[in-house]
């Protein structure tokens, strides 16, 4: 069995040097922090002092001449040329449009027919017509009647009478009547239409007046 003897100084010198070793770390800590190590630092190296020298070579031959300036002539920019297409309008009668399509057929020429000339109809001057005076109603006389009325004769291409009418009035039924019958009892020629014979109209005054 074997004995331990514990060394009371070693144990102290031991602790001693843990406390300093503690301390000296300590110590550099607050050195960096405060730059207290650099100043230590600074004043134990001197300064770095470094001097530039320009290293000049000396060149004995003289620099060249400048080149020699050249006048360029200007130069012209020719203006831009715009061409613009401007749409031309053709006035001209030509077919624009032409087609293998066969023309529509002209047409038939216009027939320019000359003027129509008309003659009317009139009374017979070969034929005896009867007067007036035999056609006035007796009655009317004795009252005293009188006046003028105008009939319209319409006349066919034979010349015969197709239809009269009063055309104005003597305001007297008598005397309007008796020119109608008076109107039916002449004889007429036709009229006529470009030399031809056509039917027609005219109108004549019949005057009924008393005699004195």
């Amino acid at each position: 069995m074997g004995v331990y003897v514990h060394d009371s100084k070693w144990a102290s010198r031991r602790g001693i040097a843990f406390i300093a070793m503690v301390l000296l770390h300590i110590l550099l800590i607050w050195g960096l922090k405060s730059g207290f190590a650099m100043k230590i630092i600074d004043t134990m190296a001197p300064p770095i002092e470094t001097e530039i020298i320009e290293d000049t070579k000396k060149d004995d031959t003289p620099p060249p001449p400048p080149p020699p300036k050249m006048e360029l002539p200007p130069v012209e920019v020719p203006p831009p040329v715009v061409d613009i297409a401007i749409p031309v309008v053709q006035n001209t009668t030509a077919l624009s449009n032409v087609t293998d399509k066969p023309l529509p057929p002209a047409p038939p020429p216009v027939r320019v027919e000359a003027a129509t000339v008309r003659v009317a109809p009139k009374l017979n001057p070969r034929s005896q017509q009867p007067d007036s005076e035999e056609y006035y109603p007796p009655s009317s006389k004795r009252l005293g009647e009188q006046g003028n009325v105008v009939v319209k004769s319409c006349i066919d291409e034979k010349g015969k009478l197709s239809e009269a009418t009063v055309q104005e009035s003597s305001s007297n039924t008598r005397l309007d009547e008796a020119a109608i019958k008076y109107a039916k009892a002449l004889r007429y020629l036709p009229g006529t239409e470009n030399g031809k014979p056509a039917a027609a109209c005219f109108s004549f005054r019949v005057k009924f007046q008393l005699k004195d």
